[in-house]
């Protein structure tokens, strides 16, 4: 009779535990859909990445280079990181979006040029264009507006000097060719020691840069912003790479709970995709 009534009990105790676990599968697949914050049918940086619980977006000026970066047309999610010699890139799980802006097929668009690239075009496209030049890595600066005119660097060693050697040409071609220039004689380096340093983590906006300065060296950029009632902010990344290749929004693979936002830290090791900054430290261009 005992033995009976052991039975029972254990198949009772069975029949108890199944019904209390069988939701819990249900309750979890629920939350991990709730918090995933891609929305896979969106076009924009912004559109694409919803905000987190608890948090704001930060607002800036429609024409503002904040509200430019935020907005920046993606690809079809699932689009692939390609190179510029149009072969995949042999990673592909650490993004979530790819920048709609063309991988020149010279190679020379790397992950400090890509950044340079954005920021030119939208002062083109703002009508800033005198605005647009930056230092090489020998210090020289080299702006637009005299590249147009036909002046043009001569190398020598680590001496630069600009001569007039061409006929004036304003055109978006020459444009370009000015930006191919800037990709060959500019980099990490020579945006870390140009460019404003931020000092204080809640200072950092959109259009900062997470920048390692060297050679090799990296950078990322700040593409969206949002913030709670402490004052606590969340941002996108987006980043090119060597080789050069698609610009694309990063995933923060390190937390899942906020991914694809990244709360950033000062002189922090941040990981980003594929590189690992061991000491974070950002820089801004000139507003």
């Amino acid at each position: 009779m005992k033995k009976i009534l052991l039975i029972i009990l254990f198949v009772a105790l069975i029949i108890t535990l199944s019904y209390q676990f069988k939701p819990v599968k249900h309750v979890v697949n629920a939350y991990v859909e709730k918090t995933s914050l891609i929305n896979v049918d969106s076009l924009t940086i912004k559109s694409r990445v919803s905000i987190p619980e608890g948090y704001k977006r930060v607002e800036y000026s429609k024409d503002s280079f904040e509200e430019y970066l935020r907005n920046y047309k993606l690809k079809p999610f699932g689009s692939k990181i390609i190179n510029y010699d149009n072969s995949e890139y042999f990673w592909q799980k650490g993004h979530i979006g790819i920048l709609d802006i063309p991988v020149p097929k010279n190679g020379l668009q790397q992950c400090a040029d890509a950044l340079i690239r954005i920021r030119s075009e939208y002062l083109w496209n703002h009508n800033r264009k005198e605005e647009i030049g930056f230092n090489f890595t020998s210090g020289d600066y080299c702006s637009w507006k005299k590249y147009a005119e036909g002046y043009r660097p001569i190398i020598n060693g680590n001496k630069v000097t600009f001569n007039k050697t061409k006929k004036a040409d304003y055109t978006k071609t020459n444009f370009y060719k000015y930006l191919n220039l800037i990709y060959m004689y500019s980099g990490t380096l020579s945006l870390y020691n140009e460019l404003e340093l931020i000092h204080d983590v809640k200072e950092l906006k959109i259009g900062d840069m997470l920048i390692k300065g060297g050679s090799p060296g990296h950078i990322v950029m700040l593409a969206d912003e949002v913030i709670n009632e402490n004052g606590e902010k969340l941002f996108l990344l987006f980043q090119g790479n060597t080789p050069a290749q698609s610009v694309h929004l990063v995933k923060n693979l390190e937390d899942n709970l906020i991914s694809p936002w990244y709360n950033l830290k000062m002189n922090a090791v941040i990981p980003v995709s594929n590189y690992t900054f061991s000491n974070s430290k950002f820089v801004r261009f000139k507003d």
